[in-house]
């Protein structure tokens, strides 16, 4: 896979927004500086989670939001429904994952701890977040990671996105930063 990898790994629930992640994404492919990305929304399988009981609904106001984007951008839009049922094959795939990624994003609209944050800057990727919860003291906007004033804004989520993907100095100063951090 040569091209750009943008990466969102939640559960399928609204504060996760998951459709706003491909609506800001949407407009990131609109403009000239999208380097030829990708997105992935992966989360897990709603047949495994029994203690999530919007999950299945979210899911499909999802894949209904992604049916409505135009083909050239659906085509650059991956949503992956992760297995539950053996927790080591569901960690070895989000590992790959967030370690492929060029950019990790949690475009959260509320939060408490951003696990998937502290994952990414472990691993050394630059991360681009909400400004909510936890991930506020996770990340120092513009050092360590870049935080989204307002997460409901796709414009500016489609921005910092570019921002990190046309600058690969600046993505591996993030990454590095947030790794030590």
């Amino acid at each position: 896979w040569g091209n750009p990898l943008v990466l969102q790994v939640s559960r399928w629930d609204p504060l996760k927004d998951p459709s706003g992640v491909m609506r800001g994404f949407a407009e990131l492919l609109g403009g000239p500086n999208h380097a030829g990305a990708e997105l992935v929304l992966a989360g897990p399988s709603t047949e495994g989670v029994a203690d999530d009981p919007e999950g299945a609904s979210v899911l499909e106001g999802v894949i209904r939001d992604w049916q409505d984007l135009p083909e050239s951008v659906r085509k650059r839009i991956h949503l992956a429904s992760l297995p539950t049922d053996d927790v080591a094959e569901n960690g070895a795939i989000v590992n790959a994952l967030q370690r492929h990624a060029t950019v990790v994003v949690q475009k959260s609209l509320h939060e408490g701890f951003g696990l998937t944050v502290t994952e990414a800057m472990w691993k050394g990727r630059p991360v681009v977040a909400s400004a909510v919860g936890g991930i506020q003291d996770q990340i120092e906007d513009g050092v360590s990671g870049v935080l989204l004033e307002d997460p409901r804004d796709s414009s500016a989520f489609a921005r910092a996105l570019a921002g990190v993907l046309n600058d690969p100095q600046r993505a591996r100063r993030l990454g590095e930063a947030g790794r030590e951090r």
